[in-house]
């Protein structure tokens, strides 16, 4: 819970236009930051009273501030030149075409993007509850298992609901498809069934913090949801009119979503869905690579304050946004690191180039000499290499027949590949020639 900011006083704007030249660089502090109350009233120049600091604040958001109405709630916020930094900094990296192959060459596209699907997919799910390791949930979406349990669903649900939003990101948004989005994501984890892809029917939801028992949410009456998904639906679809950027729309559509509730659960996992459908709608390409919802768990308190901030300061949609724009250019950040980590594990392999191995089959000499106990089936190859089994198969009985790996028989059916006993010999020798 966060603490109740001090209500505005539109009477007082002529004095806070004085204040704000007077005191433009802690103004420039709160703004650019979109910090709340509870750190803005230790800003509060000497000679100034806090709440008056607050309520000038308030006004210069409020001066330069957009303004929307749904159904649901009412909300402004003030474009920052911190947010229209970020903004062009996305731009420049996220969308267009011309640029993909200086940040994810074509070779490995395919490779990245599974796991970066199956990083958020995890993360989604740890956010809700889902109680998994990410080395257990990847095992389980890379063998393409049957899940043992709720937790488990709920991260094959996001799995397939990211490739499922992928393959619509050229559909306009409509009750159905918002709906079917949800049905996908909510599959066998809901208590009753029939409310998977169906719009809640009463208003016996409340957000409670789980350590106080206080209300930290009351959604919207389920009177106002059909009324007001329409008229999402309609601000998302609609090109005319004042432009919004496309990466601050969809955090709107985010927050709205979330703030309306209009299920009866699974509704954060289906925010962050239409989140990414609609980067993805409007040619932000590089956000699939994008793990977005691993950032927002490890910084979850700061993300549940954005909605609260936002609900306790007269429905201020900016500290909402900032904190999106902040997790998008963290979730950036980490990409380059994972890229660059991945382009010095390629340079490694080139010491395992062998003329008579294919790629993949130098990959695989590479993974069975750092994990000398390993024992890979083809099928658990197939997802990490994007080929089909005959085509991993071929590969490893390559590798048998250079005496590198040894099949094993696990059960009647499945075959294994280990490291045969002579493997660094053999590899040694195979250099060798």
């Amino acid at each position: 819970m966060v603490e109740k900011c001090p209500k505005y006083n539109s009477t007082a704007s002529s004095i806070s236009l004085t204040v704000y030249s007077e005191y433009q660089q802690a103004f420039e502090k709160a703004n650019q930051n979109y910090l709340y109350w509870d750190k803005v009233k230790y800003l509060s120049p000497k000679g100034l009273k806090a709440e008056d600091f607050w309520n000038a604040v308030q006004h210069s958001r409020r001066f330069w501030a957009s303004s929307f109405s749904f159904p649901c709630c009412e909300f402004f916020f003030r474009e920052t030149s911190a947010m229209q930094e970020l903004l062009h900094l996305f731009d420049m990296h996220f969308g267009g075409t011309l640029a993909s192959s200086n940040i994810i060459s074509e070779k490995n596209r395919q490779y990245y993007l599974l796991s970066s699907i199956m990083e958020e997919a995890i993360a989604s799910s740890q956010m809700e509850g889902a109680s998994t390791t990410r080395k257990v949930a990847k095992e389980m979406l890379r063998k393409q298992a049957k899940p043992k349990d709720k937790s488990q669903q709920m991260i094959v649900n996001n799995y397939k609901t990211i490739r499922f939003v992928s393959e619509h990101k050229n559909d306009d948004l409509t009750p159905e498809l918002l709906l079917e989005i949800h049905r996908q994501i909510t599959e066998k984890t809901l208590d009753d069934s029939n409310d998977e892809g169906r719009f809640r029917t009463d208003d016996n939801i409340f957000i409670v913090n789980g350590i106080t028992g206080e209300v930290a949410h009351e959604p919207p009456a389920c009177s106002l949801i059909k009324k007001s998904v329409r008229q999402i639906c309609n601000f998302v679809n609609n090109e005319k009119g004042k432009f919004i950027h496309p990466i601050i729309k969809a955090i709107i559509l985010h927050f709205l979503i979330s703030y309306l509730h209009p299920f009866v659960d699974g509704n954060g996992r289906t925010a962050r869905s239409l989140f990414y459908w609609f980067i993805l709608k409007k040619g932000y390409w590089l956000t699939e690579f994008l793990s977005i919802s691993r950032i927002i768990y490890k910084s979850k308190v700061q993300y549940e304050k954005a909605f609260l901030y936002t609900e306790q300061d007269d429905f201020d949609l900016g500290y909402f946004i900032h904190y999106n724009l902040k997790v998008l250019k963290q979730a950036f950040e980490e990409l380059q690191l994972y890229l660059e980590r991945k382009s010095k594990e390629e340079h490694a392999i080139l010491e395992y180039r062998i003329p008579i191995l294919n790629e993949r089959q130098m990959q695989l000499v590479k993974m069975y000499s750092d994990r000398p106990s390993s024992v890979f089936t083809s099928k658990d190859l197939q997802t990490r290499f994007n080929v089909s089994v005959k085509t991993i198969r071929s590969d490893l009985e390559g590798l048998v027949q250079e005496g590198l790996l040894e099949p094993l028989a696990m059960n009647k059916r499945l075959v294994g590949y280990a490291r045969s006993n002579n493997f660094e010999l053999r590899l040694r020798e195979i250099k060798g020639n």
